[in-house]
């Protein structure tokens, strides 16, 4: 009998526990798209497990919550909660796209607009 595999192991902790059962962030929603990138060094060793690989994943460098997600082979809800956690506690930030900044391009919703029109 072969000892059981790394995500066998990992299974045993359901994700919400790693969220305290909590299914939605308490700040803003996060988009799959969000950059986040570590804001400042105050170690992560008083962090749970998932929480501190976070920290460590964005310390080099930015990263999306998709990103994110996959490192830690969880659920992208239960990765927005502990990305939302961290950015509360001031140890992540959100780096805003161009989306966040001036909302939507006009031009380019008219083009797709156009284009949905075309396929009448």
């Amino acid at each position: 009998m072969s000892p059981p595999r790394r995500r066998d192991r990992e299974a045993l902790v359901r994700p919400y526990l790693i969220t305290g059962g909590r299914a939605h962030p308490s700040g803003r929603e996060l988009d799959l798209t969000a950059l986040v990138r570590t804001e400042r060094d105050t170690g992560y060793t008083e962090l749970g497990p998932e929480h501190g690989r976070v920290v460590r994943l964005c310390s080099g460098g930015a990263l999306s919550v998709a990103e994110i997600a996959a490192h830690l082979e969880l659920p992208a809800s239960v990765t927005r909660v502990i990305v939302s956690d961290l950015v509360d506690q001031g140890r992540l930030s959100t780096l805003s796209t161009e989306w966040d900044r001036h909302g939507p391009d006009r031009e380019l919703l008219q083009e797709v607009l156009d284009g949905l029109r075309t396929l009448r």
